[in-house]
């Protein structure tokens, strides 16, 4: 039986650069920052007060605004990405069997802010007070839950948990639904909004985040020498995944085919990567073998590459170790640079950013990278500052997250 193909045909987004996939690509490869001073709360007891924060978004743009109210942010953003992607792919919903369409989300970390608020009430006013929209609010599940009863589909609908590389499971196992031919079409990507106060103070008590808080648009350094750390975002992406011939068949503009998909785990810490970058490297050897294709035909990685100095050198020995020589034609960036860290969205966006990379031929640039850190090895084409025009024909899209996890996906030109 012949492999049955997986192809793009919608893209949708809101984050701190804009609220549409073609804005935010155009800013990308403008090397234009996301990153800024934080308004949304008071920082003064903070070492860190810059963020990737969202501003003026509007939820009332894309529903009811009484509906909206009873979502967290993170589904806000979701429901906001679907929206956009559902009308980019032009699927008729009501036409199709509502069984073959799914929806899976990914979020690292989900309603925090609902948590956060309800715990204020709690303290301040007791248990009568806390709203019973909290669990509603607060529930991982929430984003992927609230699409499907948006839409009627009623397929596959499950929400991914897997930190950093939430986005990049939820769409590696929505393609895998669509391979084996439980379902036609999938909705999905990832959101995350723990740009809050104890979302900030967690990441802060890490010592995990840059201090870089004078210059918030050249904080988010990745492999860049002078790097102090990763800098915390909000957003979401959400993509539509179809079955070639179903979307051939309506006349759908492919954007781009995904073409393999890859999962493993480090198995060695809850938040470090594996030193030499053993299990990336294994999810990239994976991912190229489910694509068939071998490692001279990837044009471009869109790393994960946070801009903390053990994910940096895990993730450029690792691309080392699988592509030999070839790690030195191919080209590698990473869009943290301009948008900071958006944990469990981060996959989502960064392989729309990669579509759009292979639609356009123009690879968007690792922003702040003046100075290659050594262990991350100056002879490999990070792709500083400025984008740069390439004809990508195979992309690779890695995340890697705390717990271990690691995911790459690959993207092909149609």
């Amino acid at each position: 039986m012949n492999k049955r193909r997986v192809v793009i045909t919608g893209l949708g987004c809101i984050t701190s650069l804009s609220e549409s996939a073609d804005e935010l690509f155009d800013a990308l490869v403008a090397g234009k920052s996301g990153i800024s001073t934080i308004e949304s709360f008071d920082t003064s007891d903070y070492p860190v007060k810059i963020g990737g924060e969202i501003r003026e978004f509007d939820v009332g743009n894309y529903v009811d605004h009484r509906e909206g109210k009873r979502m967290d942010r993170f589904t806000q953003f979701a429901v906001a990405s679907a929206d956009q992607a559902v009308k980019q792919s032009g699927i008729d919903i009501a036409k199709e069997d509502p069984h073959r369409i799914g929806c899976i989300l990914g979020t690292g970390i989900g309603g925090i802010k609902e948590i956060e608020d309800q715990h204020v009430r709690l303290i301040n006013k007791g248990p009568k007070k806390v709203s019973p929209f909290c669990v509603p609010r607060l529930m991982g599940n929430a984003a992927s839950g609230n699409i499907a009863i948006r839409y009627g589909i009623k397929g596959p609908n499950i929400s991914v948990a897997s930190a950093c590389a939430s986005g990049s499971h939820a769409v590696g196992e929505a393609y895998s639904n669509i391979l084996t031919g439980r379902s036609d079409i999938m909705i999905t990507g990832g959101s995350e909004a723990a740009l809050t106060p104890l979302g900030l103070a967690s990441f802060c008590a890490l010592k995990s985040l840059s201090t870089r808080n004078d210059q918030p648009q050249a904080a988010s350094r990745p492999f860049d020498k002078d790097r102090g750390g990763f800098v915390l975002s909000e957003g979401a992406a959400v993509v539509i995944l179809e079955e070639y011939e179903h979307a051939r068949k309506r006349g759908a503009d492919i954007l781009a085919e995904l073409v393999g998909y890859s999962a493993t785990d480090d198995a060695y810490h809850i938040t470090a990567p594996l030193p030499g970058g053993d299990g990336a490297a294994k999810a990239m050897e994976l991912a190229m073998a489910d694509a068939g294709i071998n490692l001279e035909q990837v044009d471009y990685i869109n790393a994960h590459g946070t801009g903390t100095e053990l994910n940096d050198i895990a993730e450029s020995q690792a691309i080392r170790d699988i592509f030999g020589e070839h790690a030195y034609s191919l080209k590698v960036s990473s869009i943290k640079s301009c948008m900071g860290h958006l944990l469990g969205a981060s996959g989502a966006v960064e392989l729309l950013a990669t579509v759009k990379t292979i639609t356009n031929s123009v690879i968007p640039p690792t922003i702040n990278l003046e100075n290659v850190e050594e262990k991350c090895d100056p002879k490999m084409d990070f792709v500083p500052l400025q984008a740069k025009e390439v004809n990508v024909k195979y992309a690779l899209s890695n995340s890697l997250g705390f717990g271990g996890h690691n995911a790459c996906l690959v993207i092909g030109k149609i």
